[in-house]
């Protein structure tokens, strides 16, 4: 039975509003386990990081997604080299190799996906700002050349760098669900035409967060008609610190973004509810 799996980011417990102190790794996935989680989003190509984090996470029964940055087609063995020693529910690239042309692109997915398949890995490619995915029409050109690519859908950064307004047009609408429709893992927060990270709760970001419902939704039942019958979807909620967060003129984030966390993990847990029931 297909089952949705929602992970909270290690970036997102970083400087969370009322925290003096940073609390320790085994407090934050202890916090992160009894809030009903069902694992973490983080870095994964340090070994002195990861076994640590890897032992934690077996002792609360919960699992990873992990994060690897490669400049190059070697750069994603460390992460590939942590997922055989550690398991992971799959890897997401942020390429920080940026071509100006789709076809020097091509051999640096081709080689990933060498890498992945080898090691018998699911290594998705994020949908993200300053990458390769940088542009929602350039990363459209790369599903042209690379039809089997799979994104990791972070909807929020195409939102903003293409300085998107309500209503959606249907031309950007269909844009968006072709990436949609290539979404294998969700990164979840929501954006508005010029801001990364809209608080949730404010009442002139209800147009934006219901947009996100939306495509939200969409894209999970696109992903049950692609994935086995057994399959586990992650959505991962990440909202990020400062300057992600909207902070005031203290620093301090103008929400709580730990109890924002909840709540967008409640919400993706219903949009899959509704699923189920359509």
């Amino acid at each position: 039975m297909q089952q949705l799996l929602v992970f909270q980011s290690l970036w997102g417990m970083q400087r969370l509003r009322g925290e003096h102190a940073a609390p320790s790794l085994a407090d934050q996935i202890a916090r992160i386990a009894a809030a009903g989680f069902d694992g973490v989003t983080d870095h994964f190509y340090d070994r002195t990081h990861v076994a640590p984090l890897a032992a934690l996470l077996r002792q609360h029964g919960l699992t990873i997604e992990g994060q690897a940055f490669p400049r190059d087609v070697a750069g994603l063995e460390p992460a590939l080299a942590m997922a055989a020693e550690f398991g992971c529910h799959h890897i997401t690239i942020q390429p920080l190799i940026c071509p100006m042309t789709v076809a020097d692109c091509v051999p640096i997915l081709q080689g990933w996906q060498r890498l992945a398949e080898q090691a018998g890995v699911a290594v998705y490619i994020e949908t993200h700002r300053g990458r390769m995915t940088n542009d929602l029409l350039f990363t459209l050109q790369l599903l042209d050349a690379f039809p089997h690519l799979r994104f990791t859908a972070d909807l929020s950064h195409y939102v903003t760098a293409r300085e998107m307004e309500l209503p959606i047009p249907d031309e950007t609408e269909a844009q968006m669900t072709r990436i949609l429709d290539q979404a294998w893992a969700f990164h979840g927060r929501v954006a508005g035409s010029h801001q990364v990270q809209l608080p949730l709760g404010f009442p002139q970001h209800q147009p934006w967060v219901a947009q996100f419902a939306r495509w939200w939704q969409q894209g999970f039942a696109s992903w049950r008609q692609r994935a086995p019958a057994d399959a586990t979807l992650s959505f991962t909620c990440e909202l990020g610190p400062a300057p992600y967060a909207i902070a005031g003129a203290d620093g301090q984030d103008l929400t709580d973004r730990w109890k924002e966390a909840l709540l967008l993990k409640d919400k993706a847990r219903a949009l899959w509810a509704d699923g189920d029931q359509g």
